[in-house]
């Protein structure tokens, strides 16, 4: 497609030429030479009807090129234009997205601001035809309409927050990625027959390292919606995304997820094929791969069908994108048995950017250009290359081990707080009451835990405290990502399974010789101690490495 374009672009006429002939040949071979009777089975004419081809005439491939044109190509006419309208024309069928949208939508906050850009406009056009030099008052307007869209923006309350990021205007994942890479590639299917089209998979270039891309893919209009399922993947989908993500940890390749869904899709169809399958199946084994993760909310993010591809160690959200575990609309129905308390909804549900890193889900909001991202795309796209970079270099030359653990310990601090029952308002009586027993409080009482719970606890709690300082003062990491089984990083496990197959094997040759020694009426002399010394060891060994 490159070469071509560069051709009509440098050569317009050899270009319209040229392309007459491919016009040419194509005919001819459709006309072709005789080969005698087609099969039926692959006749063009009706069904159960057979057809013999035509010989080959140039009189008969001149008389259909006067008569018709082929399908899909422009007309003889078109093509001698000089600049090549025709051909890009052409190519466009091959872009991403196809169609962009007609309109833009203008949200209720937004009338105010999109009033005051039509007036600076129209000011502008009337000073020109005029010639009026008016550059003054239209440094004044755009001064005062920039504060203004300053100032609306600061102040959007979680319902209008949420209007934002479902703008039809906002870029998509597959904008984001052909405009913040170097190369992508797209990948397809689930190696089971299907491939959806909600969750688009692909390797991308970024500062000459290799990622794979994975992202949640809505669309523009009404035909792209229902060709992207509005973004709502079926099972298959997250099944593609586990197939590429595997691929992506054999190869040692980053993994960059971009959300952007209202939730897995509910239907029938997807409940046969084990929606809730696929999704746990993603949440488990993201959990296992030994190489960095990164995921960053580009406009909804909603339920399991944002976390099935959101198991990250760094989880980013744009500045006016939302992440909730259910729609405000389906959490008012269950609530409130009304989608008009669909606002109450969002604010209790704490949907926000501000508050999801107030609640560490979220590690870091990444700013937007002035008046959101559907307003200035490409004003958005340098800051998402930059975030995902950033946090990527973070994790360079970090062991698997290391890359693992950071994971889970991200999500093992997510949702850590301290709650309290108050008497009378008193919160230091509260705390007192709690360190005389500790437990938790419920409206039937208190409950205290027994010594072997309270043993446990603490165990849990100095296993994950030793684990958290393990990681703590390490700026430099010297062992590369490997791709052995995560099973076998552990220390002293090795080992122990060494030992345990000799032993086995030990035992096994004894027993032989016994049966043999019975049958020639000898005694079995087998080394007992020596096989209970072995296995013993090699307990101990897995047991010392427990306790390290």
């Amino acid at each position: 497609r490159t070469r071509l374009s560069c051709w009509v672009a440098t050569c317009p006429s050899e270009a319209s030429a040229g392309l007459q002939t491919m016009r040419t040949a194509q005919l001819t071979v459709g006309a072709g030479p005789s080969r005698g009777p087609t099969p039926p089975n692959r006749s063009w004419a009706s069904p159960g009807r057979t057809r013999a081809r035509a010989p080959f005439s140039p009189r008969r491939t001149t008389r259909a090129m006067a008569t018709q044109d082929p399908p899909d190509l422009p007309k003889a006419r078109d093509a001698s234009g000089k600049q090549g309208d025709w051909f890009q024309m052409l190519l466009a069928r091959f872009n991403p997205i196809s169609e962009k949208a007609s309109n833009t939508a203008v949200l209720d906050f937004e009338k105010p601001l999109v009033e005051l850009d039509h007036k600076i406009r129209e000011v502008r056009k009337v000073a020109e035809q005029n010639g009026v030099d008016v550059s003054s008052q239209i440094k004044e307007l755009e001064a005062r309409a920039r504060q203004l869209r300053k100032e609306t923006y600061a102040k959007l309350t979680p319902i209008q927050r949420l209007q934002v990021a479902r703008h039809p205007n906002r870029p998509t994942f597959l904008d984001i990625a052909l405009n913040i890479t170097d190369k992508f590639v797209e990948l397809h299917g689930d190696r089971m027959g299907l491939d959806d089209p909600a969750l688009v998979c692909g390797i991308a270039s970024m500062d000459e390292t290799s990622f794979m891309f994975i992202g949640h893919q809505k669309g523009r209009n009404t035909k792209e919606n229902i060709y992207r399922n509005f973004g709502m993947p079926q099972p298959n989908g997250y099944r593609k995304a586990l197939r590429f993500m595997r691929m992506a940890d054999k190869f040692g390749f980053p993994i960059i997820t971009f959300v952007d869904t209202p939730g897995a899709y509910a239907g029938l169809k997807a409940e046969e094929l084990g929606q809730g399958e696929a999704i746990a199946m993603n949440l488990r084994e993201m959990f296992n791969f030994r190489v960095p993760i990164i995921s960053i909310v580009i406009g909804e993010g909603g339920s399991g069908g944002a976390l099935a591809i959101g198991c990250a160690n760094r989880m980013l959200i744009m500045e006016n994108a939302v992440y909730y575990v259910a729609s405000p609309e389906a959490c008012a129905a269950i609530l409130w048995k009304s989608r008009d308390k669909a606002g109450v909804a969002t604010e209790a549900l704490k949907i926000t950017p501000r508050d999801l890193v107030g609640l560490g889900v979220m590690d870091e909001i990444v700013p937007e250009p002035l008046g959101a991202a559907h307003t200035d795309p490409m004003g958005a796209f340098p800051a998402v290359r930059e975030a995902v970079l950033r946090h990527y270099r973070d994790y360079v030359g970090r062991s698997a081990t290391e890359i693992m653990a950071d994971r889970y310990m991200k999500f093992r601090h997510i949702g850590v707080y301290e709650e309290f029952l108050v008497a009378g308002g008193d919160v230091e009586a509260a705390r007192a009451q709690r360190e005389e027993a500790p437990g938790a409080y419920t409206k039937a009482g208190t409950w205290a835990p027994t010594e072997a719970d309270a043993r446990y606890i603490e165990k849990c709690a100095d296993a994950d405290e030793k684990w958290e300082q393990s990681l703590i003062g390490k700026e430099q990491w010297l062992n590369p990502p490997k791709v052995d089984h995560p099973g076998w990083l552990k220390p002293g496990w090795t080992e122990f399974v060494l030992a345990l197959e000799e032993a086995l094997e030990e035992e096994e040759a004894e027993a032989e010789e016994g049966e043999a020694g019975e049958g020639a009426g000898f005694e079995d002399d087998s080394d007992e101690e020596g096989h209970d010394a072995t296995l013993s060891n090699g307990a101990r060994n897995l047991a010392e490495a427990d306790a390290a």
